[in-house]
């Protein structure tokens, strides 16, 4: 049901007369030093790149694409590829830019209809179902221009339009500063990671205050054993999975499908504050650490080991993830005896380790986990915030919900 006073327009009547919808160049040809720049899918996806960093075109190639030029304020859509249905408002700077057959130019009338409300739309629920049910399959995901100008929405006023388009800004400025405050967090746990923790066999470049002393080179070996329980038949344990960046993670809850076989009676078992990593995958820093249940089960792939008592398990944690033992793994990986892309226990456990002593190791885990700790903070306050814009985008996108105005514009 239309709430009263908005109306179900089609997309291609939300243009400029003159300005409809369409795609850009087909053949951008050789980069042109000079030339007129060209937007492809990456420069907008996740956030503008740089002007520097554009392909640009001659303007001989240019010149018959007049059509698709763009000017600021006008919104252009993703139509092909992975990040179809991926929306960006063009710049003042790119003022007679132009895009690729990729890319569709939705060239919003001002007069009429506010380009941040139509954009919000084609972010919302509404707009990326109506990219769902448009979408052509196969090997190149797309939309057409004919489907994308049928996209039917419902549009309030224009002055109720402006209204709602400043509420989802000023969830985004709350959002913004919430991404700020994390990224920030982050970089300073990794700034601390690179002093605290050693490069491989070179010593760290700072020392927590009442330490000293010379730190032990070992090999993994040394400090950890390998574990190779099965699962059985009988046992009902939940299936996990090493991601790169998250370490150990619940499957079904992660990849939200089974991806793994009917049968796990084979499967490795992890208990609580053990360390695994798919054989065939360590090169891309894919280990984790087993925190998330009493048991777990694991592919058959996967290599598991438990630390002895001399190691501090979250202070090798971190130092297996960083890029410098992530780089040792591929290295290894790569001279492993069997050539066949896998790095097991054997070699694994040759690698070196620079280690000192536990109440150091301990004492260092501890300072990175208080600034992990606040960017989890983060992460947590930024997941709640977006849920929560998309709660109320979807009821003031739908008129089921009015923005409040202060009282002095009720007046």
């Amino acid at each position: 049901m239309i709430p009263e006073g908005w109306q179900s327009i089609q997309l291609k009547d939300v243009v400029q007369k003159g300005r409809k919808i369409c795609y850009g160049i087909v053949q951008p040809g050789k980069f042109e030093a000079g030339g007129i720049p060209l937007i492809r899918g990456k420069d907008y996806s996740f956030g503008w790149v740089e002007l520097e960093d554009f392909f640009r075109v001659s303007e001989a190639i240019d010149r018959p694409y007049k059509r698709s030029k763009v000017k600021p304020r006008d919104l252009i859509l993703t139509i092909v590829g992975a990040g179809t249905g991926n929306v960006a408002t063009v710049p003042d700077w790119l003022d007679g830019a132009n895009i690729t057959q990729t890319t569709a130019r939705i060239a919003v009338d001002h007069d009429r209809f506010d380009f941040r409300y139509v954009r919000a739309l084609l972010e919302s629920r509404f707009g990326q179902h109506a990219v769902y049910r448009a979408i052509k399959g196969g090997a190149q995901p797309g939309l057409n221009i004919a489907d994308v100008e049928k996209f039917t929405f419902f549009y309030p006023t224009r002055t109720v339009q402006s209204q709602i388009a400043d509420a989802a800004e000023a969830w985004d400025r709350a959002i913004e500063t919430v991404e700020a405050l994390m990224a920030n967090a982050r970089a300073q746990k990794q700034a601390l990671m690179q002093q605290l923790l050693p490069q491989g066999t070179t010593p760290p470049k700072k020392r927590l205050p009442g330490f000293s002393g010379e730190w032990r080179k070992l090999h993994i070996g040394d400090v950890a054993r390998e574990v190779s329980e099965r699962a059985g038949d009988e046992a009902d344990y939940p299936v996990l999975s090493c991601s790169k960046y998250d370490g150990m993670v619940e499957s079904l809850t992660y990849f939200k499908k089974k991806v793994y076989s009917d049968d796990t009676s084979n499967y490795k078992v992890m208990r609580r504050g053990t360390f695994g990593f798919p054989s065939n995958h360590i090169e891309e820093g894919s280990i984790g650490y087993q925190d998330l249940f009493e048991a777990g089960i694991v592919s058959p792939i996967y290599c598991v080991f438990a630390a002895d008592k001399t190691m501090d398990d979250g202070f090798l944690y971190k130092l297996l993830k960083t890029d410098r033992y992530r780089q040792i793994f591929a290295a290894a990986t790569n001279a492993s005896v069997d050539r066949r892309g896998s790095l097991r226990w054997k070699e694994f456990a040759r690698i070196t380790l620079l280690l000192p002593p536990l109440e150091e190791q301990q004492a260092i885990s501890k300072a990175v986990n208080s600034i992990a700790a606040t960017e989890a903070a983060y992460e947590a306050q930024l997941t709640a915030l977006r849920q929560e814009k998309t709660a109320l985008m979807q009821q003031l996108l739908t008129g089921k919900r009015r923005v409040k105005l202060p009282e002095s514009e009720n007046a």
